[in-house]
């Protein structure tokens, strides 16, 4: 009796563990789909997100890199004026990464032709030191828009290929053309993420370039006040 009683709990448990699946994780899901969206257009956006993604940690580095404390900086080559002079001045700005040091040395740089040609020193370098900050940003621009429209042209070929069934098969049956659809509306899906994912990081990127222009239209004002409050000018 006690036997039989054991044998049953035993069975019981095993029909139970074997009932109860392990709870898949999102990233086993997501490859999943990704898997049964098909190689050829879930390679396009695959290599749109990575792309993307490439180009968008590149010129985060680089906008991180060239972000400059401008009060410091601003205080440091008062004080070299006050100490030293204007080489002294250009001096603390050559040691000094970012567009807003190098905008303070090319003004500098013009002092012996007078405040005019400081300003204009300072607007031409500024202009193309914003060209620097924006670059290749348009092509995370791009990848934005080019992976759901990759996903949109999945979904409508998918259509095509189930109607095509429909068609062939004479009437319409669900499991004949479920595959194509569901293909077809995954390739949205995986098209639809990447953008978000890029949008983000385009986001930020841009937020961040706003930033490091507004510094630099401070410091060309800061800088001409510096020259003429310590008669740096001619």
């Amino acid at each position: 009796m006690f036997a039989f009683a054991a044998l049953t709990i035993l069975n019981v448990a095993t029909v139970s563990a074997q009932d109860a699946e392990p709870t898949k994780g999102f990233h086993q899901v997501l490859k999943e789909r990704f898997i049964e969206g098909g190689p050829s257009f879930m390679g396009i956006v695959l290599l749109c997100l990575i792309l993307g993604l490439a180009v968008a940690i590149e010129r985060i580095i680089y906008l991180n890199m060239a972000t400059t404390n401008t009060k410091k900086l601003a205080a440091s080559v008062e004080e070299a004026l006050a100490s030293g002079g204007v080489e002294a001045a250009k001096e603390v700005c050559r040691n000094t990464k970012g567009p807003v040091a190098s905008i303070y040395y090319q003004g500098l740089d013009r002092v012996d032709e007078g405040l005019e040609a400081v300003e204009k020193a300072v607007v031409a370098y500024g202009g193309v030191q914003m060209g620097q900050l924006e670059k290749n940003v348009s092509w995370v621009s791009l990848f934005i828009a080019v992976a759901p429209m990759l996903g949109f042209m999945g979904t409508v070929i998918g259509m095509i290929l189930a109607f095509d069934k429909i068609s062939s098969a004479g009437g319409l049956d669900a499991s004949l053309i479920a595959g194509d659809i569901k293909v077809a509306l995954l390739t949205t899906v995986f098209g639809l993420i990447v953008a978000i994912i890029l949008q983000i990081f385009y986001n930020y990127i841009i937020a961040k370039i706003d930033s490091i222009v507004n510094d630099m239209e401070d410091a060309s004002i800061i800088l001409i006040d510096l020259l003429i409050r310590n008669k740096v000018h001619s």
